[in-house]
């Protein structure tokens, strides 16, 4: 082992996730450790940047699928730079825009009918009358984008 290779426990303290966590990310693929003689996990620096990489990208709503296949992008597994970061963050905007609009349109849409097919909300009848939304898809027709025609004021 090099001096100043880090055990799960700094690296969790350090990086503000617990070994559990680590230990998953590693499973996962998204990070990668060396072993003691003696089994014993130890990080490198660098770890701590990719485990920041990979916090950051899921509070924006990213899934760890999405984390993985931008981490697998970069050569020899290396730690995202400020290059990789602008390059992946491009290709992740339009994705983030889209749940962005889907949020904004839960937000305004709360406490009306969704179009989901449920028929129990008491204004169903009237903004969903005869399941009309579930001839346009699955989920949540109205709030996925779709207009409804026979919305009618309450």
């Amino acid at each position: 082992m090099t001096d100043g290779a880090l055990t799960i426990g700094e690296v969790a303290a350090r990086a503000g996730v617990a070994t559990s966590a680590l230990r998953f990310y590693e499973r996962d693929g998204l990070i990668d450790s060396a072993r003691t003689d003696g089994g014993q996990r130890r990080y490198s620096a660098n770890v701590l940047r990719r485990i920041a990489f990979i916090r950051v990208a899921q509070s924006v709503g990213l899934s760890l699928g999405e984390i993985r296949d931008a981490l697998a992008s970069l050569p020899d597994a290396r730690t995202p730079t400020r290059r990789d970061w602008s390059r992946l963050s491009k290709r992740w905007k339009p994705v983030l825009d889209e749940r962005i609009a889907l949020l904004q349109g839960l937000r305004d849409q709360l406490d009306s009918c969704i179009g989901c097919g449920c028929l129990s909300i008491d204004t169903c009848a009237l903004h969903n009358l005869g399941d009309k939304a579930g001839t346009r898809g699955a989920g949540p027709r109205y709030l996925l984008g779709d207009v409804s025609s026979e919305i009618a004021e309450v």
